[in-house]
């Protein structure tokens, strides 16, 4: 444990939020305890923006609400506090302690399913125990805006410096708890540049099955951070790394190796590079491309199956084996509505746009809410090395 005083970090408060700031001090001026935590304080010590500010305090959910009025509680697995400045939200959520067996608490506070999956984590604590209960020790950094200092339960700083992702506490007790924290330790690497523990990489490959377990809609969330926040292919490497991409799509092969030729593996890299590079030039790339480009190849192999086996004509066999690949993906990611017609359109818009017959066509290309499925188009020009489609796309 250690105290880091203002002068000997770098952690400024002209890089916080205004809003972060005014959530903080009136927290603190009504007497609560008031911390900025997480990776607002892990990204400020890296030098980097962060994306959102995270607040902790001893103040319960309820007392949060009757300080601000423009504040909502969420959530029931995790009971927290969210004040709302327009488009701005911050979280605030009550300092934590860890679970015990013999402790006798309502279901409603606390509950965990047969294999160790907290259902409810809601029993309050002291920011000593607050911190033993984050997940990786660069994610349980605290800086007090009562004094300005640091505060450092778990030798967050330390692993920081040293570029390490390591969990806290026992890292399978951990990951059964929330199998998602898998997930999270492979999106940090990647986005930080760092590299996992050998003791928190270790049981991943053998718990990955665990993710089966989590809610569609919460893995849904969770594929967007990994495959459109700008570093999607080197994410997706380390994911097959530790058995945990078929997890998130089992229609691709999970025996995915590096450096392949297999059309559907060069679907896959091709289309994450794309996005990735996107990003980087800061466009948005829309979801509904995302899952198209991914299940595009799965859906083709699906056709052939169906035009064989059933004796169905190409287009017959097209339109049923799309609803049979979204209904298999969203037993793993339970892609909104909203985003599954908008992919459905795209895949039709593939048998449209390869019939090129002049000005239809232009005006389906050049509609802005179906540049996605050109997109799509341009992609397996590019892959399959297609001449007619290429032809098409520049066209």
């Amino acid at each position: 444990m250690s105290f880091v005083p203002r002068e000997k970090h770098s952690i400024s408060r002209k890089d916080i939020s205004i809003n972060s700031l005014k959530v903080l001090y009136r927290l603190n001026k009504f007497g609560y305890a008031s911390y900025l935590v997480g990776g607002s304080v892990r990204d400020l010590l890296l030098g980097k923006k962060p994306k959102d500010f995270d607040i902790s305090t001893n103040a319960t959910p309820e007392q949060v609400r009757n300080l601000f009025h423009n504040c909502r509680l969420v959530g029931r697995r995790f009971r927290l506090a969210h004040v709302m400045f327009g488009v701005e939200i911050i979280e605030v959520s009550t300092f934590r302690k860890q679970h015990i067996k013999s402790l006798k608490v309502n279901q409603n506070v606390s509950k965990k399913t047969k294999h160790g999956i907290l259902l409810r984590d809601n029993i309050f604590g002291s920011i000593q125990e607050d911190a033993q209960r984050r997940d990786f020790t660069i994610n349980s950094l605290y800086y007090c805006i009562a004094d300005f200092t640091l505060h450092d339960y778990v030798n967050g700083r330390q692993d920081l410096k040293k570029g390490v992702i390591r969990l806290i506490g026992d890292p399978e007790t951990r990951y059964r708890e929330d199998p998602v924290r898998m997930l999270r330790a492979v999106r940090f690497s990647v986005k930080l540049s760092m590299i996992i523990s050998d003791e928190t990489a270790k049981p991943i490959p053998r718990l990955s099955m665990l993710l089966n377990k989590i809610s569609s809609s919460r893995l849904f969330e969770e594929s967007l951070k990994l495959f459109l926040t700008g570093y999607g292919y080197l994410t997706y490497l380390k994911l097959c790394e530790y058995q945990l991409f078929q997890r998130l799509f089992p229609l691709i092969p999970y025996h995915i190796a590096l450096n392949s030729t297999t059309l559907i593996e060069r679907t896959v890299v091709q289309a994450l590079k794309n996005i990735d590079n996107r990003f980087q030039s800061g466009i948005y790339v829309n979801p509904e491309f995302l899952f198209a480009a991914m299940l595009w190849q799965p859906l083709l192999e699906q056709v052939k199956i169906l035009t064989k086996k059933n004796n169905l004509s190409n287009y017959d066999a097209f339109l049923v084996s799309i609803n049979n690949i979204l209904k298999k993906q969203q037993s793993s990611l339970a892609i909104p509505k909203r985003i599954a017609t908008l992919i459905r359109e795209i895949w039709y818009l593939q048998l449209r746009l390869t019939r090129w017959k002049g000005k239809g066509a232009y005006k389906l290309i050049n509609n802005s809410k179906l540049i996605s499925a050109y997109d799509l188009l341009a992609l397996r020009a590019e892959v399959e090395n297609h001449q007619e489609i290429s032809k098409i796309t520049r066209w």
